[in-house]
């Protein structure tokens, strides 16, 4: 392993759970541990998996104006921030969180994030973020600079993330944290537990009910340890989560969004809140604002190969008279679907469900027909 990859607080579990080790985004992460991938996943969909994403960036934004109650505190953070995505950051109610898109000028997306207003009447004028490891550091320098005078930028290092995901996940919290199994589906409440401070939001990136939960870095490994303590839970690698991910049609970023890529493309146009969609006032809002109306060139699909045989990132996508109408931007076996699945950018014109179409596989046309999405059911908690 090289020396520059850095290593989250849960490292030396891994290690001592067997994890096979690899390199993402910077960091020494588990890809697998001894159930292997396959069952891990499965583990996943019908218990509770335990995963470390403490190598993802979290942070707090605080305005930077004084004295103005709660509401007028909210509004100016949520303005600040609204400057740079088109979610409905202003509705928020204390504790809700909501996805959403940091965009460029030109309405690509430069990273997805969760946004969340805190509870507490005393965290008002603050908004608590979640980014993806690989782009926090140029998340976290364009919020700063953007927001300069008028937002606050605190970065939170000294706090580990663990999700725990799957239909088992709320007892297991529960049995903890009673008052956390009775939580929403996208809201984050505050919890003493044993005298440690967690952050608790109920959502995740498997499709299936849980949480994330963000620790301090020095009592990490203790709450992983008392959740793993449960029969139900089982260590979950990097493997099964993209396998989890991609069932659940959910996006990566970097593979199914780019900079180049704008959210109504990327097929999350629910990311853009409606007043936001009246008045604009987001980074690239002329282009956004026209898909929404014309439609865009592409979008983003769910693909079904026939046969066994997976169709990976990168797969040319072709129309069924040979024209080159895309590409797969995640592909990969779907162990609760029991075969091929598959994402990618077509022609518009392409992007009905049951279109059929044909990936490019080792210089081979394999048969495919563009899918609805997700391709195993969500399982949120909506009570």
């Amino acid at each position: 392993m090289p020396s520059t990859l850095k290593k989250t607080p849960l490292h030396d579990l891994h290690l001592s759970l067997g994890a096979k080790m690899v390199e993402f985004a910077g960091y020494d992460m588990p890809v697998q541990y001894g159930l292997g991938v396959l069952k891990e996943h499965l583990w996943t969909r019908e218990k509770a998996g335990l995963f470390d994403v403490s190598h993802m960036g979290q942070a707090f934004l605080k305005t930077t104006e004084a004295g103005l109650g709660e509401d007028g505190a909210h509004e100016k953070i949520a303005a600040a921030i609204e400057a740079l995505v088109p979610g409905e950051i202003q509705k928020l109610k204390k504790g809700g969180a909501r996805y959403s898109v940091l965009l460029n000028e030109k309405g690509g997306v430069l990273d997805d994030l969760m946004i969340t207003r805190p509870v507490r009447d005393d965290g008002q004028g603050m908004l608590f973020m979640v980014v993806n490891a690989a782009m926090k550091e140029q998340d976290f320098a364009l919020i700063e600079q953007a927001l300069e005078g008028r937002a606050r930028l605190e970065i939170a290092a000294d706090r580990s993330l663990i999700a725990l995901q799957g239909p088992a996940a709320a007892s297991v919290v529960a049995g903890l944290i009673p008052e956390a199994g009775e939580q929403k589906f996208m809201t984050m409440r505050p919890y003493d537990w044993d005298g440690v401070y967690l952050l608790v939001t109920r959502g995740g990136y498997t499709g299936e009910d849980g949480f994330e939960i963000s620790v301090p870095n020095e009592h990490a490994e203790k709450l992983a340890n008392a959740l793993l303590a449960h029969p139900d839970v089982e260590p979950i690698g990097l493997g099964a989560r993209d396998s989890l991910r991609l069932e659940a049609g959910l996006c990566l970023y970097g593979h199914d969004m780019t900079p180049e890529t704008s959210p109504v493309e990327a097929n999350i146009a629910f990311a853009i809140g409606k007043r936001r969609r009246e008045e604009g006032g987001f980074p690239g809002a002329a282009r956004i604002l026209n898909e929404l109306q014309d439609g865009p060139a592409r979008l983003r699909v769910g693909l079904r190969p026939e046969g066994r045989a997976p169709a990976r990132e990168g797969a040319e996508i072709q129309s069924v008279d040979g024209k080159t109408i895309g590409v797969v931007t995640s592909g990969g076996f779907g162990p609760t679907v029991g075969g091929p699945i598959a994402m990618g950018y077509v022609d518009g014109a392409y992007a009905d469900t049951g279109m059929e179409v044909n990936l490019i596989v080792r210089d081979k046309p394999l048969a495919a027909f563009v899918s609805d999405m997700p391709f195993a059911p969500h399982r949120y908690h909506r009570g």
